[in-house]
């Protein structure tokens, strides 16, 4: 029972937590130019880099290879977007 209700809990919390969004009042610095090398094998797909923002600055996060969960998909990649006087982070997604 109370695994149950642990469960339920979460179904219902996790989907505010995912809402929940920084927004931040300095602008992103343009992205990075990176030149991904082979990858190490056809399945891999690269997923580019990004601008994070750690709570006093943009910090580059460098893209990476992996494997896509379906043969048919594509990456989207993370991006951020003006709201009002800031800033958001839409994360990247497989689509």
């Amino acid at each position: 029972m109370k695994r149950f209700f642990l469960c339920g809990l979460l179904v219902v919390l996790l989907p505010a937590v995912a809402v929940a969004q920084v927004v931040v009042r300095v602008a992103p610095p343009p992205i990075v130019v990176e030149r991904p090398a082979l990858p190490p094998s056809p399945r891999y797909a690269w997923i580019s880099g990004y601008q994070r923002w750690d709570g006093v600055r943009y910090v580059w996060v460098p893209g990476h290879y992996v494997i896509p969960p379906r043969p048919t998909v594509v990456w989207v990649p993370g991006h951020w977007v003006q709201r009002g006087p800031g800033w958001v982070f839409v994360g990247g997604y497989w689509r």
